[in-house]
């Protein structure tokens, strides 16, 4: 496997530097490489999109899962300014790039501002304990769905 490559960091680096500067929202950037070329960038546009999820690693994602036509980012590499946060995090392992590298660590993000331990903390809770109240609400009914996934033909697992 070949060694990572500081110039696509070095993309990461300068888009989050470049599109905050420019008003789209925090100091985050990221790239998606495949066979040694970047097939997506990203940045952070929470504050921009009024979207709390636009954050640079799921919008890579979403442009670089475009970019190949499929939900999977097999063979990828993700360069990120900065460790992702645990939303991030979920949406990198649910795309399955081969390897992830960043700069900046969720501590650095912390004294800047942008602290998750919050979400550490609450994932670690029994659910009743969470700040967020959680309630399950007509189970069986929901079944249904799930009921029909397992019927259905033809569907693409993932």
């Amino acid at each position: 496997m070949e060694a990572p490559n500081p110039e696509f960091m070095r993309e990461a680096i300068r888009l989050s530097i470049e599109k905050m500067q420019a008003g789209h929202g925090g100091p985050f950037g990221a790239v998606v490489v495949k066979d040694g070329e970047i097939i997506a960038r990203g940045f952070n546009q929470v504050t921009s999109t009024n979207d709390p999820t636009c954050h640079a690693e799921v919008d890579v994602i979403r442009k670089a899962c475009a970019a190949l036509g499929t939900f999977q980012l097999d063979g990828c590499d993700l360069y990120t300014a900065c460790e992702p946060c645990p939303m991030c995090l979920g949406a990198i392992y649910w795309a399955r790039p081969r390897r992830v590298f960043y700069g900046n660590t969720k501590a650095d993000a912390a004294a800047i501002g942008f602290d998750d331990q919050f979400i550490y903390e609450e994932l670690d809770r029994p659910m009743a304990d969470r700040k967020l109240p959680m309630t399950r609400l007509l189970r069986e009914e929901a079944l249904a769905s799930f009921q029909a996934w397992e019927q259905k033909v033809g569907k693409t697992e993932y």
